[in-house]
């Protein structure tokens, strides 16, 4: 069975969409907007049949989509209420970063104290964002 670049695209767009919505990761709307463009570019395909230029137009489309996406996203760490709780998916080796799940996504973090390790599956209380990395301390560094 051979597929027409059209099909191929909007294979390539349906999958992309189904990374945005299922995969724990945090892919900050990129994966959405590259499984947009795809489906565009299917459309696109029909009446453009040189791969070259499809593939030009799926980046182009792509990465407006991302500039536009990144509106949706909060900035400032404010947005993260106060005192949030959250808990280690990956060790926080000691000055490097980890994974903590914080409201169902995973996202990258790091210790605020560089000196201090933070074992997996342990509860953190969220310090504050740094762009996409959360800050965090063990749950029981208020007691020390």
């Amino acid at each position: 069975m051979v597929l027409t670049s059209s099909q191929v695209w909007l294979i390539i767009g349906i999958l992309f969409c189904v990374i945005e919505l299922l995969v724990p990761l945090p892919t900050f709307l990129i994966a959405g907007a590259m499984g947009l463009a795809a489906l565009a570019v299917a459309a696109i395909a029909l009446i453009l049949p040189i791969p070259a230029l499809q593939i030009l137009v799926w980046m182009l489309i792509s990465g407006a989509l991302a500039v536009v996406s990144r509106r949706f996203i909060p900035k400032d760490s404010h947005q993260l209420r106060e005192a949030e709780q959250g808990f280690t998916l990956t060790e926080i080796v000691a000055g490097k970063s980890g994974r903590v799940q914080h409201e169902g996504v995973s996202w990258k973090a790091i210790c605020d104290d560089p000196q201090v390790a933070i074992a997996a599956h342990q509860k953190v209380i969220i310090l504050r964002r740094q762009g996409t990395t959360l800050v965090v301390v063990p749950e029981n560094w208020l007691d020390h």
